[in-house]
């Protein structure tokens, strides 16, 4: 089957191209893509050295499978799910579906179990490309394996249940999976981008008390008050390590600093602010996936502060994706809201530009207008 793609070169550009995607073997899916989110990972994949199909959240519906999938029919509406579990290594037993050790794209690298679904059913040139977290949605079809794909199940359109698989998950798993954030405690989110905004909803629905949004950008701080933000604080950009900003906070929390606080500006330099805005024995948390090395105080950790940096929001496919969908139709989960905006396929280049100015909560190709 031929259909367009956006295919990254590898040396920061991308072009829309024309692929051959194979038929559903095995356990695969074929996907016609209705719906692509658009995050920061999908601009700096043009850079990862390789050729792929770019695009890593994405919504369809099944149009074609292999003779060993059990749980999907054709016709069936999906949202699909990067962080692809195999159910049966040593992390996916211990339950960190997310961490899986054979499919995931992120823990498993190179020794990724990629197999026809993730190298060899995708043409271009007559050559065999790979699909960025062996799912490449921003395409008009993707071939995945059957444990990628999570059946929608409640009424809602393709460009909301594009973003669930990413920084919806990312934002709510990390404050109920991972922090486990309990009611009537406060809460700190450092960056109101799109996972940001998802933080602050997860916060909401775990029923915290106070929760203060902290960004440079004041129209992303009136957007997290429509998510549920209780308090917004405006940094400043020479604040080195937010901690002028951490003042304010510990005197909107009694003094002695919030319960919890999370860091999703992706900024190396504020890797460890969100140590300085935490009371004794609070909990911080990485949010973003800042790699690079940094340096920290360990003052900041005085006394008994819990630093962690999950993955995804510890998530469980087939667990947490229900539950989402779940809050969606009962009005908690802001999904329909967070489009800010819908592009075409080769209106990316605009997508891209829109998403670094902070214009979007969430933008998303559309490929069924």
């Amino acid at each position: 089957m031929h259909c367009k793609a956006a295919i990254a070169d590898g040396k920061g550009n991308f072009k829309i191209e024309t692929i051959s995607v194979s038929a559903p073997i095995g356990d695969e899916v074929l996907v016609q893509i209705k719906a692509a989110g658009i995050c920061h990972t999908d601009w700096d994949s043009q850079s990862w050295g390789k050729t792929l199909v770019m695009g890593h959240e994405g919504a369809g519906e099944v149009v074609a499978i292999g003779e060993a999938v059990t749980n999907f029919s054709i016709g069936d509406k999906v949202m699909l799910n990067w962080a692809i579990p195999c159910y049966k290594c040593f992390q996916c037993q211990e339950g960190n579906q997310h961490i899986c050790e054979r499919n995931s794209a992120v823990t498993a690298g190179n020794k990724v179990s990629g197999g026809h679904a993730s190298f060899e059913s995708t043409i271009l040139n007559g050559s065999p490309i790979e699909k960025a977290f062996s799912l490449g949605t921003m395409s008009e079809f993707t071939l995945v394996r059957e444990s990628a794909c999570v059946k929608i199940h409640v009424d809602m359109p393709f460009s909301s249940a594009a973003i669930v698989g990413c920084g919806v998950m990312t934002g709510y798993g990390s404050v109920v999976n991972a922090a486990k954030v309990k009611p009537g405690t406060n809460v700190v989110v450092l960056g109101t981008g799109g996972v940001g905004l998802n933080v602050i909803q997860g916060a909401r629905i775990a029923g915290a008390g106070k929760i203060i949004a902290v960004d440079v950008n004041p129209l992303r701080l009136e957007m997290a008050l429509e998510y549920g933000a209780t308090h917004t604080l405006l940094a400043e950009k020479e604040d080195i390590g937010l901690l002028k900003a951490s003042e304010k906070i510990k005197e909107l929390c009694g003094g002695r600093g919030a319960d919890y606080a999370f860091e999703c500006t992706a900024i190396p330099e504020l890797g460890a602010a969100p140590l300085a805005m935490i009371r004794n024995a609070g909990t911080a948390v990485q949010v973003s996936g800042i790699e690079q090395e940094i340096t920290i105080d360990m003052n900041l950790f005085e006394w008994d502060k819990l630093y962690i940096n999950p993955l995804y929001g510890k998530c469980r496919p087939q667990i947490d994706f229900p539950i989402l969908q779940d809050l969606y139709a009962k009005g908690d989960l802001m999904l329909d809201e967070m489009v800010t905006r819908t592009y075409t396929l080769e209106d990316l280049s605009q997508a891209f530009q829109d998403m670094h100015e902070g214009k979007n909560a969430k933008g998303v190709i559309r490929f069924d207008n």
